[in-house]
């Protein structure tokens, strides 16, 4: 998945500011570095437009927005990178070495920054929900990607939001306000307009991106649950060492299914060097966010998150002819537009994004 990830919206927006507006930097910084598929591309336009002398935002806060474009930048790449290997690789062998690499690489960090005591299974149940949510995510986004346009596979999986305060209420009786409701059903039906070409030509499959969203949204729930028993990077560690064996059984599974699309071959070097490409920048991205969010508030950088719908879809024309329809393009507009009208409803009152 893009990196482990995907978005919590609304539970992003609610922490890390206190009740003056001001950022918590701490709380934030590990939110944003535990909050794996968040995809935030702030406002690089205002800055390259209006430069440093803009009072559009603080000095920092732009800093914040440089180094989280940067980050969720190389996550856009990385979505790219994996559907290169389309065709040369089963999507669930892809996905089980991404997080083994992740996994291995992220463990040698923890045990370089905290030793062996960093080594710890706190709330092992919402960790196991973490990990077989993200690994389900992975799959069927990975997926996803091999089989349709890269723009609207990313486009539907920006419902997890969404998706995630319904299940807030459901799971941890959290309030759910009617203009959840109200963006949920227009951000649907903005995902029926793009299922529609596709479930007439991929059938069921098309339906991929969309329970990757939901799966994402259980993640994101894991995540919350477990917010303050331990670092964001054992949080990292965590999530991508619980996924992988899951993936590894999928793969397996697959591999000795009847779908030969599904068997897996010995990868060649550019295969293994995708895979860790993809591995280490993520890393490096979710670093890149950690930074920036200690710098701009996270009700400054939220709305900038669909954005990536659009880099999604430069890249999809670019490197694989991927051209959306008008429907589609309709359906993607929709479902930023519900994003950010639930974005707007739930942001804090007291944050005052553009200065006077």
């Amino acid at each position: 998945m893009r990196s482990q990830s995907v978005a919590p919206l609304i539970n992003f927006a609610k922490v890390g500011l206190t009740e003056n507006g001001e950022q918590n930097g701490n709380e934030c910084a590990e939110t944003a570095f535990e909050a794996a598929d968040l995809r935030i591309w702030p406002c690089i336009v205002t800055h390259i437009f209006f430069g440093e002398s803009s009072n559009f935002m603080p000095n920092n806060s732009r800093n914040g927005f440089i180094f989280a474009l940067c980050g969720f930048g190389m996550l856009s790449l990385g979505d790219a990178v994996i559907k290169t290997m389309a065709g040369q690789w089963p999507g669930p062998a892809v996905a089980a070495m991404r997080f083994c690499i992740g996994a291995v690489g992220l463990a040698v960090i923890l045990f370089w920054k905290e030793g062996r005591a960093g080594f710890r299974l706190p709330m092992a149940k919402f960790q196991l929900l973490r990990g077989a949510g993200l690994a389900v995510a992975t799959l069927c986004f990975f997926s996803a990607i091999f089989l349709m346009p890269l723009a609207e596979a990313v486009a539907i999986q920006f419902t997890s939001p969404m998706i995630t305060a319904l299940l807030s209420a459901l799971f941890l009786g959290e309030r759910t306000s009617k203009h959840i409701w109200a963006a949920t059903l227009v951000a649907f039906g903005g995902v029926m307009l793009i299922l529609r070409p596709n479930l007439a030509i991929l059938g069921w499959a098309a339906l991929l991106p969309l329970i990757a969203a939901v799966a994402m949204a259980l993640v994101m729930i894991g995540n919350r649950k477990v917010a303050d028993a331990g670092s964001g990077l054992l949080m990292q560690f965590l999530i991508a060492a619980i996924a992988a064996p899951f993936l590894i059984v999928a793969a397996v599974l697959g591999h000795f299914s009847q779908n030969d699309s599904l068997h897996i071959s010995i990868p060649d070097l550019s295969i293994l060097g995708r895979c860790a490409l993809v591995a280490v920048t993520a890393t490096i991205s979710h670093w890149l966010v950690y930074t920036g969010t200690r710098r701009a508030s996270a009700a400054q950088i939220a709305p900038g998150i669909y954005i990536q719908i659009l880099i999604a879809t430069f890249l999809g024309i670019l490197f694989f002819n991927d051209i959306p329809d008008l429907l589609s393009i309709i359906g993607s507009i929709i479902i930023i537009a519900a994003g950010l009208f639930m974005w707007r409803v739930n942001a804090p009152k007291s944050v005052v994004v553009i200065a006077e």
